[in-house]
C-alpha cells in the first residue's frame, strides 16, 4: 500500500535522517516473514549464512528452510559484558558464505553494537563481497542516548544491506503480523515476486494500522522504552541483591540474560522455576551456542508484575 511505504519513508527520515524512496520498502507479513524472504532472496541450497549467537532461534530455522546452512559465531562474554569479535566472523567465512545476519540490539543478550563494531563488520562484508541482513527490530529500545547505532549511520547507498523490521516490538502490535524490508534497489523486483508468491500481500486494514503507528506512535514508543528502562533497573536490582545472579545490564531490547551461580542446566532450571516460582523464563539452550547456562527474562511488562516476578525468582535462587 503506497500510504504505508510513504509512512516508512517518513519514519526513516525522522529517526535516522535518511530519505529513501517509498519503492525501497517491502511490506511483509511480520518481521519473521521479512527474515525468511531476505534469506530466500540471498541464499540457496548449500550456501552459508553467518550469524551471531546466542540468537533468536527462528533465524537458524529460517536459514534451513531456505536451504542454507546457518553458521553460528558466538559473542564473547566477560566481566565487561557481551562483545563481538569481528575476527571470529572473518574466520567463519568460506567460499559458500553469502550473507552475515546481524541482530543489534540483541535478543536475547541485550548486546548493542557500537559504531566501531558496525564499521568493522561492514568493512568485512565489503571485502568479502557479502550481503548483510541487519535485524534492527529493537533499535528504538535503546537505553543509551537516542536510538541504537545502526548500519544506516555508516553505510553508503552502494552497500549491500537489507534491513528487516517489525511492528511487533516498538509499537506492541505482535498480533497484527506486519513487518517490512528496507531493500537494496537491485533486489526490489525479487522481493516483489517473493511477496506475490508467498502471501500476495498484507491485508489493507493491517497496513492502515501500521501507518497510524508510524505517524502517531512516537510518544507511545518513548513511553514504552522508559517503562522498560525502569523495569530493567528494577529486576537487575532485585536479582543482583541475591548475590547469585550473574548478568550484564542490557543496553538494548527488553530481555535480561542471566546465570545463576551453581546452575548449569538452564532447561531443567526453567522448568523448576515454573513449577516452584510460577515465573516463565526461556532457557538459554534455546538460543544456541554461548547461551547454554543462561536464562532469559522478558522485562517489558507492567512494573508491578516485574517486581513480583523478580521477588519470586530471588526466593527461588535462595533455595535452589
Amino acid at each position: 500500500m503506497p500510504d504505508l511505504r510513504q509512512a516508512l519513508s517518513r519514519y526513516y527520515a525522522r529517526h535516522f535522517g535518511k530519505n529513501f524512496p517509498e519503492e525501497e520498502f517491502i511490506v511483509t507479513g511480520s518481521g519473521m516473514h521479512a527474515i525468511q524472504l531476505a534469506l530466500d532472496a540471498l541464499a540457496g541450497a548449500g550456501d552459508e549464512v553467518v550469524y551471531l549467537s546466542p540468537a533468536w532461534p527462528n533465524f537458524d530455522a529460517a536459514a534451513g528452510i531456505a536451504g542454507a546452512v546457518p553458521v553460528a559465531v558466538t559473542l564473547d562474554h566477560s566481566g565487561n559484558g557481551w562483545s563481538c569479535d569481528v575476527e571470529k566472523i572473518a574466520a567463519s567465512i568460506t567460499p559458500r558464505t553469502k550473507a552475515l545476519f546481524i541482530n543489534t540490539p540483541s535478543n536475547p543478550t541485550g548486546w548493542t553494537a557500537d559504531h566501531e563494531t558496525l564499521q568493522a563488520i561492514l568493512a568485512l562484508a565489503r571485502a568479502k563481497n557479502l550481503w548483510i541482513i541487519a535485524d534492527e527490530i529493537y533499535s528504538l529500545f535503546h537505553y543509551g542516548h537516542g536510538r541504537a547505532p545502526s548500519f544506516l549511520d555508516i553505510a553508503s547507498a552502494e552497500d549491500r544491506i537489507l534491513y528487516v523490521n517489525s511492528f511487533s516490538k516498538n509499537w506492541a502490535m505482535t498480533g497484527w503480523r506486519v513487518g517490512w524490508i528496507k531493500t537494496h534497489p537491485s533486489l526490489q523486483q525479487v522481493f516483489e515476486n517473493l511477496i506475490q508468491y508467498s502471501s500476495s500481500g498484507v491485508a489493507q486494514f493491517m497496513q492502515r494500522g501500521a501507518v497510524a503507528a508510524l505517524d502517531e506512535g512516537d510518544a507511545f514508543v518513548a513511553e514504552q522504552v522508559e517503562r522498560a528502562r525502569k523495569a530493567r533497573d528494577l529486576v537487575c536490582g532485585i536479582l543482583g541483591a541475591t548475590g547469585r545472579a550473574g548478568f550484564t545490564v542490557p543496553q538494548g531490547a527488553f530481555y535480561l540474560f542471566f546465570t545463576v551461580d551453581g546452575i548449569t542446566d538452564s532447561r531443567t532450571a526453567a522448568f523448576d522455576i515454573v513449577d516452584k516460582a510460577n515465573v516463565g523464563l526461556a532457557p538459554g539452550t534455546a538460543f544456541g551456542p554461548g547461551g547454554e547456562a543462561f536464562l532469559r527474562l522478558c522485562f517489558h511488562r507492567r512494573l508491578d508484575q516485574i517486581e513480583e516476578a523478580a521477588h519470586r525468582l530471588a526466593k527461588w535462587m535462595k533455595n535452589a
